[in-house]
C-alpha cells in the first residue's frame, strides 16, 4: 500500500509517517519505481507507535524498543516493554491511591496530621 493508504489506516499524517520511518520505528519500506510501499507490519507498529504516544512513551524510548532487522520486527521485546509499561503505571496507581489516603486522612482530621499544621494568621 502506497503512504496515503497508510495514513488512513493508521490516522497519522503522511509527515507523521514519514517522521517515524526517518527515526527507524518502521522498516524502511520497499520500493516500486519512487514509490514508497508499505505492509501491514507498518500498520500494525504505527498504530502500536500512535498508542504509545498517547501514553507518555516518549519517542526515545520507543527507539531502544521497537528492534528491527531487515523487515522483521521483534514482537517479542515490545510485548516485554509493554508488560513492565503496565507494571509501572500499576505501581503510580498504588502510590497515588496511597496519597489520596493521606490525604483523606488529612482532610477529616487536620490535627493528627503530622505532616500539615494550620497556617495561623501573623498577629502584629
Amino acid at each position: 500500500m502506497y503512504i496515503g493508504k497508510l495514513s488512513e489506516l493508521t490516522g497519522l499524517s503522511v509527515k507523521a509517517i514519514r517522521f517515524y520511518e526517518e527515526k527507524g520505528l518502521i522498516p524502511t519500506p520497499e520500493r516500486v519505481g519512487k514509490y514508497r510501499v508499505y505492509s501491514q507490519v507498518d500498520v500494525d507498529l504505527l498504530l502500536l507507535i500512535k498508542e504509545a504516544k498517547l501514553l507518555g512513551v516518549s519517542i526515545k524510548q520507543l527507539q531502544q524498543v521497537i528492534k528491527i532487522t531487515g523487515q522483521q520486527v521483534n514482537w517479542v521485546e515490545i510485548n516485554t516493554f509493554l508488560v513492565e509499561l503496565k507494571a509501572a503505571f500499576i505501581k503510580q496507581i498504588t502510590e497515588l491511591q496511597q496519597k489520596i489516603q493521606r490525604i483523606e486522612h488529612c482532610i477529616v482530621s487536620l490535627d493528627e496530621c503530622p505532616q500539615l499544621t494550620p497556617w495561623q494568621p501573623q498577629v502584629e
